[in-house]
């Protein structure tokens, strides 16, 4: 399954201080990160490692909110003879910091430093590639939109799910899905399909319509979030995906496509987010 979104690339440079046996490496910034969070946006960071050696990691600072930070950090890696460092692969990852779970990658990049030219610093730009065990490990959403652009209306049809996170000790859920519209931050009406129980791919061919003016459409926004039905305790959110004219990148491609082709039914594949 191709979600083709675009992971976004990393600035920073490198340079060999010979009379002290230092690596110097500066993280400069970052352009156009994916957003991994609810709210349309990533707290970003770089965690640095010279492969194979893993004990010893480093991290630059964490960028509320920006997915387009800017660091200027710099590392030094001390006492590695020039041989050494040839023998050595730059390891950077970018994550989104998340302060309840797992911070979730973004994306990486390895580059080989026998194949640079470390006598002076040099600027590079590489774009990052997927980190291995990142992609959708919460699952991910089919859903379809149609706009009816003379009657006022949005028709969201919320297809299927598949290989959802397992929130119950069996390794299953009861997932549903719900949607909030919602009009310049406030919540105007709220929507939910049934429950599908015992199952991490679960089906559902629901539609829902929302009666949405073309004078509204620029500020309306849905929050279409996955939960765990739990009759114990409050329900579990698994991930969610936000719907608009202001969102992530293949968020956003899906509303623009949705409004440029009315009244058809457009259907697309989203990757869920953790909810910050």
């Amino acid at each position: 399954m191709q979600f083709g979104e675009e992971l976004g690339k990393i600035q920073f440079s490198l340079m060999y201080d010979f009379p002290d046996q230092t690596l110097v490496l500066r993280i400069v910034k970052a352009n156009h990160l994916p957003a991994k969070d609810f709210s349309g946006t990533s707290d970003p960071f770089v965690k640095i490692m010279l492969l194979p050696d893993k004990k010893v990691k480093m991290e630059t600072k964490v960028k509320r909110k920006n997915l387009n930070p800017i660091w200027n950090e710099s590392f030094h890696f001390e006492g590695y003879p020039y041989s050494k460092i040839q023998e050595r692969v730059l390891h950077l990852q970018v994550l989104d910091y998340d302060r309840f779970s797992r911070n979730d990658p973004i994306g990486e990049i390895n580059l080989p430093l026998a194949e640079i030219d470390l006598t002076h610093e040099k600027l590079y730009w590489r774009s990052l590639t997927p980190s291995k065990k990142s992609s959708g490990k919460l699952g991910s959403l089919l859903i379809s939109l149609c706009y009816a652009p003379t009657a006022g209306r949005i028709t969201i049809t919320v297809l299927k799910c598949q290989n959802l996170a397992a929130k119950d000790i069996t390794g299953k859920s009861d997932p549903y899905v719900k949607i909030w519209h919602m009009h310049k931050d406030k919540r105007v009406e709220k929507k939910k399909t049934v429950i599908k129980y015992h199952t991490l791919n679960p089906v559902y061919n629901e539609s829902f319509v929302f009666n949405i003016p073309l004078d509204r459409i620029r500020d309306t926004t849905f929050v279409v979030s996955v939960l765990d039905k739990d009759r114990l305790s409050k329900n579990d959110m698994i991930g969610g995906i936000l719907l608009g004219a202001r969102t992530s990148p293949a968020e956003m491609s899906h509303w623009n496509e949705m409004m440029s082709k009315p009244r058809t039914n457009i259907a697309k594949w989203h990757v869920l987010k953790g909810v910050n």
